[in-house]
């Protein structure tokens, strides 16, 4: 009778560490093809491609947040971020009229600077998120776990000042990029 209580322990503690689900191999897959596109969005050298990138890197951002039952941050990642950051920024690097090709102003020589630095803040990233949830298993079958009710309450408790602080960041980003053009503009017309 021990042998077989034995025997079934471990099938009733749960999902495993090693035993991946179809949906957490998808996570892994799209996660690895996100972060493909952001290394290509910071190392290009031509602006568009890195705004165009961008876009896919954000785009896999919403597949992941759907892939976590969060459907009301997906769709908020893909109208905000994708639709409007972007769009904002390519409107801003058209205004400017930034260079559409490669770009050796874009290159300042600090490649071994920012690699380092680049390399111990993920470095750091990564051990203090392992930290933070290293014995954390999320429950997705859970009661309404991305829910908009659920989610809409942890942000609007939580993180109402940062979204507002970027939502005045963007607008005077935009501001500046207008105030550019008109400033260039206004010299060719003096001249």
């Amino acid at each position: 009778m021990s042998a077989t209580a034995t025997a079934t322990a471990p099938e009733a503690a749960g999902p495993g560490f090693l035993s991946p689900a179809g949906v957490e191999i998808a996570f892994v897959l799209v996660g690895l093809v996100t972060l493909g596109a952001a290394l290509v969005t910071v190392t290009t050298r031509q602006l568009v491609h890195a705004a165009l990138w961008l876009v896919v890197a954000l785009g896999g951002l919403a597949v992941e947040y759907l892939l976590l039952t969060a459907e009301f941050i997906a769709w908020v990642q893909v109208l905000i971020y994708v639709g409007s950051v972007v769009v904002l920024l390519l409107f801003g690097l058209m205004l400017t009229k930034a260079p559409i090709g490669r770009s050796p102003d874009a290159d300042s020589g600090n490649r071994p600077a920012a690699l380092a630095v680049a390399a111990v803040s993920a470095v750091c990233l990564v051990w203090v998120v392992v930290d933070a949830f290293r014995t954390t298993w999320i429950d997705l079958d859970g009661p309404a776990q991305g829910s908009t009710e659920v989610s809409g309450q942890f942000l609007f408790r939580n993180w109402v000042l940062p979204f507002e602080a970027l939502s005045v960041l963007l607008l005077a980003a935009l501001v500046g990029a207008i105030v550019l053009s008109r400033k260039n503009s206004g010299d060719k017309e003096q001249r």
